[in-house]
């Protein structure tokens, strides 16, 4: 049965990839098509679904900067969210109940305020697959959708534990001597390589982390986002998220299965479902009204709300333990599954647009900006440069230092990471920071006067973007851009780019010339020139 339940996956996953969508939602409805269908979720499925989780959460923890959730934005604004939304939720709830709809015309004030409570979050899961697949994770508006994800699943693990009156033991409290086996972890990372044996030592402590914490009476998942923590200033914590990412999606897709798989729908529970959908767009604005609040742009409040405009995975496990103690009804634990899933279906399209949305209603949104909005402005476009590089990593570097000193072309860099910024100073790069697929990045190029911009951006989608804003700027000079994959060579020709570098299929060009260049005496002499008589 599992074999089938994987083929089914795949099916969908891959018919959704044909039509422009994420795989996910291509899971998603696959796991609903099976349940109709009468499938069950089995154990081995359920083990998948766990460890995808735990995964996720320790690739969020190497990226996470712990004093990111201390700012107000984060930790303020999740709480506000909370009661705001959740009230909002409640008044819905009750107010559908006096029409006489089914599964709401009885329904208690306590009942009401479970599942108001449970809509209030966000799914870890769906909003961290929507920022990795646009390559968005360590934007400004990626980190603080992030650290609000956090702050709601403390909120919800410290619900959960309250309510099942199940209390740590007092061996947790040693837990904070964790932080003293930092040492240990990075000799662990360092010494495993670069190859299969990294990717297992990641999933020890994952799976180390959870089982440590689940010993001592709490959550798991809570332990493998804090193993992954530990470890996120290490230089190998980059390399090592790489590294399990891919595994980290093939076991998620059992997550996604489960959530169809977890229940039947009805009609009574769909339509239910769908006029709770409908107060999606009212927590996105929500969101996007108290991060903006927050000194923050109206693009970045936007961005970040929309990546949380979707219900949680932790609403099904607080309807299941409503459930479980006899708060709920086992009819609103499956609605509110089907709930879920047509949220996540939701907001991966709509997430897709975010950028053009933005584009679009730019200057109605600015107009709920506070004086104050500057803390994530960009920088304006390098004035007197011949070369920008758009995404200095390790390829975008490499190029800077390659146009620089062997052409004297003068370059700029632009990179999202504002971490990274004193590094390039002291390497005797001039970096700016900047998103290019933020519009308002690009007011004003028609001014410069650049030769050539180069892409050297993660992600596909996230280039193919910003060489769109790029072109509708204004800017009618060069770009050149780079792609892992020939299909994607061909995409970014498309979007506008006059050259396109597959690294990895030119990798070997690049090497042999770099070589030779260095190594020109065992090139074969020319012949001397015969002199005319």
């Amino acid at each position: 049965m599992d074999s089938l339940i994987i083929l089914a996956a795949f099916a969908c996953g891959f018919t959704a990839r044909q039509i422009g969508q994420p795989p996910m939602v291509g899971y998603l409805v696959a796991g609903f098509g099976l349940g109709i269908a009468g499938f069950q979720s089995s154990a081995g499925i359920e083990l998948i679904a766990n460890a995808g989780i735990s995964m996720m959460l320790f690739i969020i923890g190497l990226k996470l900067d712990i004093k990111s959730l201390l700012r107000p934005e984060i930790y303020r604004a999740t709480i506000e969210h909370t009661l705001s939304f959740g009230f909002i939720s409640f008044c819905l709830l009750l107010f559908v109940g006096t029409l006489g709809l089914p599964l709401v015309s009885d329904i208690t004030l306590q009942q009401a305020a479970l599942v108001a409570f449970a809509l209030s979050f966000s799914s870890t899961v769906c909003a961290v697959a929507i920022l990795e697949d646009r390559g968005e994770f360590r934007v400004r508006h990626g980190q603080v959708a992030v650290g609000i994800l956090i702050v709601q699943d403390i909120v919800a693990v410290l619900f959960l534990t309250i309510s099942m009156g199940k209390v740590p033991t007092p061996w947790a409290l040693l837990l904070p001597l964790l932080f003293f086996a930092r040492p240990l972890f990075s000799y662990l990372l360092r010494a495993s390589g670069h190859d299969e044996v990294l990717i297992l030592a990641g999933i020890i402590l994952t799976f180390a982390g959870s089982s440590l914490f689940e010993s001592v009476g709490v959550k798991a998942d809570l332990g493998a986002l804090v193993f992954g923590m530990l470890i996120s200033g290490d230089r190998k914590a980059a390399e090592l998220a790489k590294s399990m990412i891919s595994f980290k999606d093939i076991f998620l897709i059992g997550f996604f299965l489960n959530i169809g798989l977890s229940s039947t729908p009805s009609a009574e529970m769909l339509g239910i479902a769908l006029v709770l959908c409908l107060l999606l767009p009212v927590k996105g604005a929500v969101f996007f009204f108290l991060l903006s609040r927050y000194r923050m742009r109206a693009r970045t409040a936007l961005l970040a709300g929309m990546a949380l405009t979707q219900y949680s995975e932790f609403g099904l496990i607080i309807a299941a333990l409503g459930l479980k103690l006899g708060w709920l009804p086992p009819s609103w634990v499956a609605t509110l599954a089907i709930t879920v899933s047509i949220s996540f279906v939701l907001s991966t399209l709509v997430n897709g647009r975010s950028h053009t949305l933005y584009g679009r209603f730019r200057d109605t949104l600015k107009r709920f900006e506070t004086d104050l909005a500057t803390e994530d402005d960009p920088q304006c476009p390098a004035r007197d440069v011949d070369v920008l590089i758009i995404g200095m990593g390790r390829v975008g570097s490499g190029a800077y230092d390659t146009v620089e000193s062997q052409y004297n072309l003068r370059v700029c860099g632009v990179d999202t990471d504002k971490s990274k910024m004193p590094q390039h100073t002291a390497a005797g790069r001039k970096v700016i920071y900047g998103d290019a697929e933020d519009a308002d990045f690009w007011e004003g190029v028609q001014t410069t006067r650049y030769k050539l911009v180069m892409f050297t951006m993660p992600s596909l989608s996230e280039m193919i973007d910003a060489v769109r804003q790029l072109r509708l700027s204004g800017y009618t000079g060069k770009v050149a851009a780079v792609a892992k994959h020939e299909d994607e060579k061909k995409a970014m020709k498309a979007a506008g780019a006059d050259v396109v570098f597959n690294y990895y299929a030119e990798a070997g060009a690049g090497f042999a010339e770099h070589t030779l260049s260095n190594l020109l005496d065992i090139l074969p002499q020319k012949p001397a020139a015969v002199a005319q008589s």
